[in-house]
This record gives C-alpha cells, structure tokens and sequence, in this order.
C-alpha cells in the first residue's frame, strides 16, 4: 500500500463520519481516527510488519484460479525427471557455462561426466567457483541461462546417471 492509497483512505473515512478504522494486511497496519471525543483532526498510524517471505501483489486471488493446470504439468515434468539426478547450485552468485567469453562451454547436453569434472563457474564477491561434478553420467538438461544469477541450491543440471 502506498501513501496515495492511505491518503485517499483517510479522506474516505473523514467524509463517511466513521470515528475509527483499523485495517491490517499481511504487512501492515493502519488505524485512523477521526472526530470523536476530544479529537479535532485526524490521527493516522501506520505500522509496517517484517516478513520473511515475499508479499503477494493483491492481485494474486485472480490469477491463482489457472494454478491447477500448471500444477499439474509441472508434476508429469517431475515425473519423468524422476530419474534423473539434480546438480544444484552450492552458493548464489552468476552461473557461468564458459571459463571466459572466448572459450567453449565447460560440457553441453548429451556430454558424458565423470566425478570431478568442472561443470559450471559460479562467481560470487568477485571470485569465481568452479562447480565439479559429484557423480558421474550424462547431461540431460541445462536447466540456467548463461549469465544468471542463481539462488543456494537451485537445480542447475540434470544428469543422467546410468
């Protein structure tokens, strides 16, 4: 909610004759009180709530209704990964599939790996991490764009480990 919204909110409760309001969102709180005993004016609060995890746009009811038919292609995509194994990402920083701009990328889909082979440079703070293989098999898939950021443990290839 921005500071037009609680503007326009509380010349809506100063015209309705309401002596007050309180509203809570997920990450805030706002209380206004208007005419009533002893007050001349108006008074506004505003408390904003800490979260950990990222605030939905309100918008999000509407769109949520065609959920179930991504959610259920995203299942039979897990499905057939199944079999697969995962290599993820051990730090965040930008994933690198070349050690420099000039040379070729470190292994491309259907290259076979072995243990230790360097899949991937993950530069985090100015250095950059060579990310070796801890299994030994094929590469299915490519799941991060050249010169992205990338989260602690997000899926950067799948391999085939048979």
């Amino acid at each position: 909610m921005d500071i037009k919204e609680i503007q326009s909110l509380i010349k809506f409760v100063a015209k309705s004759g309401a002596s007050e309001v309180k509203l809570e969102m997920e990450d805030i709180k706002i209380t206004i009180r208007t005419g009533g005993s002893g007050f001349t004016g108006e008074t506004t609060y505003v408390q904003q709530i800490p979260m950990g995890a990222p605030m939905q746009p309100q918008g999000a009811p509407a769109a949520a209704a065609p959920a179930p038919s991504v959610e259920i292609a995203g299942k039979t995509e897990v499905d057939e990964n199944a079999k697969y194994v995962t290599i993820k990402s051990p730090i965040i920083g930008t994933f690198y599939r070349k050690p420099s701009p000039d040379k070729p990328n470190f292994v491309e889909v259907g290259d076979t790996i072995g243990k230790g082979d360097v899949l991937c440079v993950i530069e985090a703070m100015k250095l950059f991490n060579d990310i070796e293989s801890e299994i030994s098999g094929k590469i299915v898939k490519v799941l991060v764009d050249d010169s992205s950021p990338v989260e602690f443990d997000q899926p950067l290839f799948l391999v085939d480990p048979s």
